[in-house]
């Protein structure tokens, strides 16, 4: 049965008449009529006698009603509490991170709400790297740990918690892997992978950079829509990917070098969520990753305090 079948049957059995139920339900006169019909069929016989002057329950329709009243009060009465646990700190909170990096904070964070929030449950996801705000647009994320900058009228953002160096991947057959560092000057002379995805010019120009500081222009190579088929691509000689210099840890392979840039503004990281949705479970937890953030710069000398520079916009 369908959840509005259940409810404009108990309503027009309260109240006999289909015009207030269609007020009560914000439907027509003909949708009421149409789901009681349906319902109707789905039991096999009627549940109202109609008349052109009352409205009345049949048998069956009575004796449906006493048996799906104390069900969908409990129904409500679970809705009603989840709302109001949203609202507050017990809750579950569904985190994304966009790497590995996002993804230690966001999981070391989880840990630590553990001893001074143990009505917060937090389940982690990875953010999809051609859809970095799908997710959380639908719902399926509360917030995410993701690169600056974000530039989304319908997203809201903390402050960057840390920035971290960048590095280029290429192939080791490649010329360049000889070197000890590249700047951004170098990018003209090796095609960029791209992202697969309906992805804003920002956020693209971010990851994949049309053209050098100096206005060389860079030359694009094939999309990809992970990191794994990004450094099979690298490895095979495709074509070079700007990264972050995690990658180097997370993502050692054969075929593949990574080369430190002197010259490339650092990446900065933070939260995100959708706006108007930063509740109390939220800020918990966005206070638990500033923490986690600083023990990670302190620790990583690949990483830093943010700057003005790696904010979010």
């Amino acid at each position: 049965m369908e959840r509005d079948e259940i409810e404009c049957f108990l309503l027009l059995a309260e109240e006999l008449h289909f015009g207030r139920t269609a007020d009560r339900m914000r439907l027509s006169r003909a949708r009421v009529s149409q789901l009681v019909r349906r319902l109707e069929r789905r039991v096999g016989a009627p549940l109202f006698v109609r008349t052109s002057r009352r409205v009345a329950l049949t048998a069956l329709g009575r004796q449906l009603r006493t048996d799906l009243e104390p069900h969908h009060r409990a129904m409500e009465a679970a809705l009603a509490r989840a709302a109001a646990t949203a609202r507050g700190i017990d809750t579950v909170l569904h985190v994304g991170f966009s790497n590995p990096l996002a993804g230690e904070i966001v999981l070391k964070a989880a840990e630590s709400l553990r001893g001074s929030h143990p009505g917060l449950a937090v389940e982690i996801c990875e953010v999809p790297l051609s859809d970095p705000y799908g997710q959380l647009r639908s719902g399926r994320f509360d917030v995410q740990l993701q690169e600056f900058p974000v530039r989304e009228d319908d997203l809201g953002c903390g402050p960057a918690l840390l920035a971290e160096e960048r590095v280029l991947a290429v192939s080791s057959a490649d010329p360049l892997s000889a070197r000890d560092s590249v700047s951004m000057e170098d990018l003209a002379g090796i095609p960029l992978l791209t992202i697969e995805g309906e992805l804003p010019d920002y956020w693209l120009e971010q990851h994949v950079p049309t053209h050098t500081p100096g206005g060389r222009p860079i030359a694009r190579g094939p999309s990809v829509t992970n990191m794994q088929e990004a450094l099979m691509l690298v490895a095979g000689g495709k074509g070079a990917l700007l990264a972050a210099a995690h990658t180097t840890t997370y993502y050692a392979r054969p075929g593949v070098a990574y080369l430190p840039f002197v010259d490339a503004e650092p990446v900065g990281y933070g939260l995100v969520w959708r706006a108007g949705h930063d509740t109390g479970a939220v800020e918990a937890f966005a206070g638990a990753a500033r923490r986690v953030a600083r023990e990670v710069t302190q620790a990583d000398p690949r990483t830093a305090p943010p700057s003005r520079e790696t904010s979010a916009v």
